[in-house]
C-alpha cells in the first residue's frame, strides 16, 4: 500500500558561493569556492495544532507598531547612548566594494599552531581551467612542507582571517576567529591546585592506551536524527497526517507526481475507512477509438 514519507534533508548539491583568486606574490590562481560540509537535519515548522497550518512570523516595528514590508527593512547599529545608526543598502554596497575577491596569502606556518579552536567554517576551493597548474602546484608545495598558508579573505561583506591546506586532492580553506573573539576560560576550579596520584595518573594513561584506536568518521551516526526518522515514518504509517486548509501540496515546494500520488491516495483511503465505506467497483475502461 502507498503511503508519504517523512522528508529527510540530506547535504545540498554542491553551488559555487564566491569566485575570486589566490594571491601568493606576482601569481594568481583563479578559483571558485564550495561550502565544504552541509548538515543534515529534518527541517519543522511552527504549525497551528487543531489545523496544521503554518505560523507565519509578522515583522512589526517596536516604535510605531506597523507591520514593515521586508523592502523597508534596513540594518541599524544601536549606540551606547540608544541612538540608532541606520545603514542603507548603498551605504552597505559601496563598503562590500571596498573588499576584493581575493585569499590573499600573507604567510606560511605549521599547521600545529593554528588552534583548533580558532576554526570556524570550511570550504573546497576548485581551480578554474587556467589556474590548475598553479593550484596543484601550491598544493602539493604544502603537503610536502607540512605548513598552512595564513590568509585574509573577503566573504559576506566582511574580511576573515583563514588557513589554507591541503586535503586529499583539494585545497581547503578554513575561515578562523580573531583572537579577540576568543575567550578565555574562567572557571572557579583554575584557581585550585588539584593533585592527582600517580597511581591514578598510571591507570588513566593505561585506559587511553587501551581504547586508542584509528579515528573512522564512518562508523559514527547520529542517533538522534534516525530515531526522529523513525518517529516520523511511525506517524505517517499510522496516517497521522493533518492536511492544512488549501490543499495537500506545500506551498513553494511542488511535490514530484510519484509522490503527490501516493499522498493522495493515502487521504483517500483513509477518508473511506473513518466513512466505513466500501471501496467502489473500479469501473471497465472506455474501447478505445481508432485513430483517424
Amino acid at each position: 500500500m502507498g503511503h508519504t514519507e517523512p522528508h529527510r534533508s540530506g547535504p545540498a548539491p554542491m553551488r559555487s558561493m564566491w569566485t575570486g583568486t589566490i594571491s601568493l606574490g606576482m601569481v594568481t590562481i583563479p578559483v571558485r569556492l564550495f561550502a565544504a560540509t552541509g548538515p543534515r537535519k529534518i527541517t519543522f515548522h511552527q504549525v497551528h495544532k487543531s489545523d496544521g497550518g503554518r505560523v507565519r512570523l509578522r515583522r512589526v516595528c517596536s516604535a510605531c507598531g506597523a507591520e514593515v514590508p521586508y523592502a523597508d527593512i534596513a540594518r541599524g547599529h544601536e549606540l551606547p547612548t540608544g541612538a540608532t545608526l541606520v545603514l542603507t543598502d548603498d551605504e552597505l554596497a559601496d563598503y562590500a566594494r571596498t573588499l576584493a575577491h581575493e585569499i590573499e596569502i600573507l604567510q606560511f606556518a605549521p599547521a600545529d599552531q593554528v588552534d583548533p579552536v580558532m576554526r570556524a567554517r570550511s570550504y573546497y576551493l576548485e581551480p578554474r581551467p587556467a589556474g590548475a597548474r598553479s593550484y596543484v602546484l601550491l598544493r602539493e608545495a604544502l603537503a610536502r612542507s607540512g605548513n598552512v598558508a595564513i590568509a585574509h579573505l573577503a566573504l559576506r561583506q566582511r574580511e576573515r582571517l583563514a588557513a589554507l591546506r591541503p586535503r586529499d586532492a583539494v585545497l581547503v580553506i578554513e575561515t578562523l576567529r580573531w583572537p579577540d573573539e576568543l575567550r578565555t576560560p574562567e572557571f572557579a576550579f583554575l584557581g585550585h591546585d588539584i593533585q592527582v596520584s600517580s597511581s591514578e595518573l598510571s591507570v588513566a594513561t593505561s585506559l587511553v592506551r587501551e581504547m586508542a584506536t584509528d579515528f573512522e568518521p564512518g562508523r559514527h551516526r547520529d542517533h538522534d536524527r534516525e530515531a526522529l526518522e523513525e518517529l516520523l515514518a511511525a506517524k505517517t504509517e499510522r496516517h497521522d497526517i493533518v492536511w492544512p486548509a488549501g490543499g495537500q501540496q506545500v506551498a513553494g515546494k511542488p511535490a514530484g507526481l510519484s509522490q503527490a500520488l501516493r499522498a493522495s491516495l493515502v487521504a483517500a483511503r483513509a477518508a473511506r475507512a473513518e466513512r466505513g465505506k466500501p471501496a467502489p467497483t473500479p469501473a471497465r475502461p472506455a474501447p478505445a477509438r481508432p485513430t483517424p
